[in-house]
């Protein structure tokens, strides 16, 4: 269980929750097929049917060439035709472990972690069906290159799996032998990532990428007992991702720029709050860290939250695409409304939509199941 540096019992904090909507989703993921990597083949990856891959979002065909190469750019619109079948595996299959996870930890039923751990074993250690760990053809572009470092955000909803796993921990179904198993491909994707030219690259970024790269590496280290990863991160937090990427005022730049500036805003904070979530502890507090002008998390959020209240007073331009669908209910508002006792924050949690049918809203939302990391 993470470190709470909120008031309140779990007891309490589990009421928070909508235990029917859990059943609910739980119960379509045991009606549901088990998803492998290998369900899809990739036919323009340089990889073999164990290897994640995934084009570019806002790239397209060259109007000017006959085979449509090299790619050309136009940010801000997402290309139907781009391969996402993995993408959209990878996520479907995060749900549906989350969502029987999440049901199993409410209400012990076994068959809700049978379930689980058979979506878990087949998709990441089974041989025949098993991801690789790594993603060195994500986000590619045809023409271009092979693969980016900017696709390891690919994995970002990953990081409900480590929460999952823990919560099946009860359970006889997630043997010893398969919990280790899964420490180990998690270890073994950290050490990727965080030793990779791809990996480093995206580590460095200086936008979302970087925070969601963090978000990453600190659930991934907590859950593999990496202690020195833990410590980079909360290290790494003070002096790149809150100095480099927050203005004075809370807002980050490098988001509202973008042609999706209310969406961004949204999803850098969101993840901003995750990584305090993660790695605060009482000894190192993230949650009232602040840069000697006053920048830290909180600051972010009095920024923010009042346009999430009120879109309308939204002071930027709508969102080129995907702008109705926000806000929705990120795990965020719920985790620094516990932490720092900001009943506002829970409340408007509450009353958000948990089931955005906006395809590109549910991708932004990193966190399925709150109730595993509470």
């Amino acid at each position: 269980m993470i470190n709470q540096t909120a008031v309140g019992s779990q007891k309490e904090r589990l009421a928070l929750f909508d235990k029917e909507w859990i059943i609910r989703h739980a119960e379509g993921s045991l009606a549901a097929d088990t998803i492998h990597i290998t369900d899809s083949i990739a036919e323009m990856s340089e990889g073999g049917i164990h290897d994640f891959y995934s084009n570019g979002d806002y790239w397209w065909p060259n109007p000017d060439t006959k085979d449509g190469l090299p790619y050309i750019q136009r940010d801000g619109e997402s290309n139907p035709n781009n391969f996402d079948s993995h993408r959209l595996g990878l996520r479907r299959m995060r749900t549906h472990a989350a969502n029987l996870a999440a049901a199993f930890s409410l209400t012990g039923n076994e068959a809700y972690a049978e379930k689980a751990v058979q979506f878990l074993k087949e998709f990441f250690l089974d041989e025949a069906t098993r991801m690789n760990p790594h993603l060195l053809y994500a986000q590619a572009l045809p023409g271009i290159c092979a693969g980016r470092g900017i696709g390891i955000i690919d994995t970002l909803h990953l990081i409900d799996i480590p929460f999952a796993v823990e919560a099946l921990k009860d359970s006889p179904a997630l043997t010893e032998e398969i919990y280790l198993e899964l420490k180990q491909w998690f270890a073994e994707y950290l050490t990727w990532m965080s030793t990779h030219p791809n990996g480093i690259e995206e580590m460095n970024a200086h936008n979302n990428h970087s925070v969601c790269w963090f978000v990453q590496a600190a659930a991934f280290a907590w859950f593999t007992g990496n202690e020195e990863m833990l410590q980079f991160c909360r290290q790494r937090y003070k002096e790149k991702l809150l100095p480099d990427q927050m203005a004075d005022d809370g807002s980050f730049p490098r988001e509202l720029a973008r042609t999706k500036p209310y969406g961004y805003a949204i999803f850098v904070l969101d993840n901003m709050v995750t990584l305090c979530h993660i790695l605060s502890t009482p000894q190192d507090d993230l949650w009232s860290y602040e840069l000697s002008d006053g920048r830290g998390i909180r600051k972010g959020l009095d920024y923010l939250f009042p346009y999430m209240q009120d879109k309308s007073s939204w002071p930027y331009a709508p969102d080129v695409e995907h702008f109705e669908g926000w806000p929705a209910k990120v795990s965020g508002l719920l985790f620094a409304g516990l932490a720092l006792g900001e009943e506002t924050y829970v409340e408007l949690w509450k009353k958000l939509d948990p089931d955005p049918t906006d395809m590109e809203v549910r991708r932004n939302i990193a966190v399925r199941q709150p109730v595993l990391w509470v």
